[in-house]
């Protein structure tokens, strides 16, 4: 990176799980961190082995999901229909059987 940013392994490592998320924007990651989508790209490189980069490469590119210009969604998360009965544990009940 051409400025130098002091990042602990910690934040290298929230960064990367960041980057991986496919709802999580480049947005919120310069907002968190302070780096650029081409500064995460690097930083991606960089700590990834060449095969996991290649395929993480190839689902980010041109992703909505990763730009929040190009998102056609409301910002926010997204809530499962089973979200209720999940909670209340009667799946996992069910499935326990």
């Amino acid at each position: 990176m051409k400025n130098k940013i002091n990042i602990t392994a910690i934040e290298i490592d929230r960064i990367i799980e960041m980057a991986w998320e496919d709802r999580t924007p480049f947005d919120a990651i310069e907002t968190q961190f302070g780096i650029n989508e081409s500064q995460t790209i690097r930083l991606m490189r960089l700590n990834m082995k060449p095969k996991s980069f290649r395929m993480w490469r190839e689902r980010v590119q041109n992703r909505a999901t990763k730009h929040t210009k190009k998102r056609n969604f409301e910002l926010g998360t997204h809530k499962c229909t089973l979200q209720k009965s999940i909670s209340m544990n009667k799946i996992s009940k069910r499935n326990a059987r």
